[in-house]
């Protein structure tokens, strides 16, 4: 039996997800589809998650209305750029993802009833495995040739009030999605080299 092999993407494709990609400070008016946004769910949900939890779960908020309630509960400095956005995504964690665990882990349904006797653990691997969800979920706009603003400035309670008060999501993440406006970039910030974040044993 042969190994299997996978691909590596070119230059440009590497570019357009890491070195080239920049956060969006502001956005142009073109709207973002619906299948744009279903095609960027669709990628982000093969992350790898811990007993393939698939915890994160995204609220896309569009409307007028909806960004006027939303806007409220952000810091100052990310309104202007969100009021520009044509879609904004509020990532969540699903406090009750275990529930899905027969589903999702057939091989081991029993996790469903592990994560639900252990509070603790619970909360832990949902917060960490959707926030690596979310890291995926901030590839796949770039790979839909959309750019993402992500910002963890917003007040956490006031907009699970406002938005996910029906559910047992609480937020993690607000992300604007779009393309890019006009000087849309801030200058490009340093990145620590290699030789001082890596080692080898």
């Amino acid at each position: 039996m042969t190994a299997p092999t996978v691909g590596a993407l070119d230059e440009q494709a590497t570019a357009v997800l890491y070195s080239g990609a920049r956060t969006a400070n502001n956005f142009a008016s073109t709207p973002v589809s619906d299948e744009e946004l279903a095609a960027i769910w669709q990628n982000s949900r093969w992350a790898p998650t811990a007993a393939n939890s698939q915890p994160m779960r995204v609220m896309f908020v569009r409307s007028q209305g909806g960004k006027h309630r939303l806007l409220r509960h952000l810091d100052e400095g990310n309104r202007a750029k969100t009021e520009s956005a044509p879609v904004t995504a509020i990532l969540a964690v699903d406090t009750t993802f275990h529930e899905h665990l027969p589903h999702l882990l057939p091989i081991r349904p029993q996790m469903r009833d592990v994560f639900e006797a252990n509070d603790e653990l619970r909360e832990h691997t949902g917060r960490f495995n959707s926030a690596l969800q979310a890291g995926y979920f901030i590839l796949a706009i770039r790979a839909a040739g959309l750019v993402a603003g992500p910002m963890a400035g917003f007040d956490h309670d006031g907009l699970d009030a406002e938005f996910l008060d029906t559910t047992t999501w609480k937020s993690i993440l607000v992300i604007n999605i779009g393309h890019p406006g006009v000087n849309p970039w801030f200058d490009r910030l340093p990145r620590l080299e290699l030789s001082e974040t890596v080692c080898w044993a």
